[in-house]
């Protein structure tokens, strides 16, 4: 019998890891907070998707365990560091009490990595971010850990309908931000991400149990460098100089985040780098214009 997958999560990387899953065959159920999304879900998807709020300790009761692995893919929502506790740290914890021995793969972030010197960073490098959402993150990881699980630390995503670099050029509000270091951008297209994902699921265990991943393609850009090749694609001027918001939710960092360890059980991203992917996916692009 083809494996069962319990998706925890069915928003922006759940609900396309899960159709990537149900067209290879496999047996799908996604989580997702409320009853009407997960209605609504279940009919455009194709694929069950059941109502149950991770937070709360007693909501998976009802779900079933027969499952080869539960991949948690649940969003925050943008909230801070309360959200991330709730969400991530908590929501581990219940999964785990709900679905005794079976595998948990968890999507944290490259986040938890706090280098500012450009260095290359692998999974066994240094963790020691500078926001306490980070902190969390890396907290629910070792947790997943712990239990013989196994942690992808996902790079910024992109793809249809998200794309922070390409919004700001084409509404006007991108600044290249100025200093005497140009930060690297390390992103991930979502569709390379759920092929990420997948095929850690289609791993031997052996070889991905208790395991990190980082999730990343293969070229990462300067700010800098992202904005000009934006701007030459689409025949618009290069952005203007601003100083760099040092506030923002992800804290800022400057480092090259190495995915040879992922490569190494037969991955490799459609998309190596983010200005390919501007020049091949026509999606990524239509759908982040602005509207009229």
């Amino acid at each position: 019998m083809a494996p069962s997958y319990l998706i925890a999560g069915c928003g922006y990387i759940g609900s396309a890891l899960g159709d990537y899953l149900h067209r290879q065959g496999h047996a799908v159920t996604g989580l997702t907070r409320s009853p009407d999304s997960a209605r609504l879900l279940s009919e455009s998807h194709g694929w069950p998707v059941r109502a149950a709020d991770l937070t709360d300790p007693g909501a998976l009761g009802a779900i079933g365990d027969s499952f080869d692995a539960v991949v948690h893919c649940a969003s925050s929502g943008r909230g801070g560091a309360e959200a991330y506790r709730a969400v991530f740290l908590d929501g581990l914890k219940h999964l785990s009490t709900a679905f005794p021995g079976i595998p948990i793969v968890f999507t944290s972030s490259t986040s938890v990595y706090g280098q500012t010197d450009g260095s290359l960073v692998h999974e066994n490098s240094p963790t020691e971010p500078d926001r306490e959402t980070g902190l969390i993150l890396l907290a629910a990881e070792q947790f997943v850990m712990r239990l013989g699980g196994t942690a992808l630390r996902l790079a910024g995503l992109y793809g249809p309908g998200r794309s922070v670099y390409l919004t700001k050029l084409l509404d006007g509000t991108a600044r290249i931000e100025t200093g005497a270091v140009n930060r690297l951008l390390n992103q991930i297209h979502r569709d390379d991400a759920v092929s990420a994902i997948a095929t850690v699921l289609a791993s031997p265990r052996e070889k991905v149990l208790g395991q990190v991943f980082n999730v990343v393609d293969d070229t990462p850009l300067t700010q800098r460098e992202c904005y000009e090749g934006l701007a030459r694609h689409f025949g618009l001027p290069v952005p203007a100089e601003a100083p760099p918001n040092l506030e923002r939710k992800r804290a800022w960092t400057h480092k090259r985040v190495d995915n040879a360890r992922l490569k190494s059980l037969g991955w490799s991203p459609r998309y190596p780098g983010y200005l390919e992917a501007v020049e091949h996916d026509p999606g990524l692009i239509d759908s982040c214009r602005p509207r009229a």
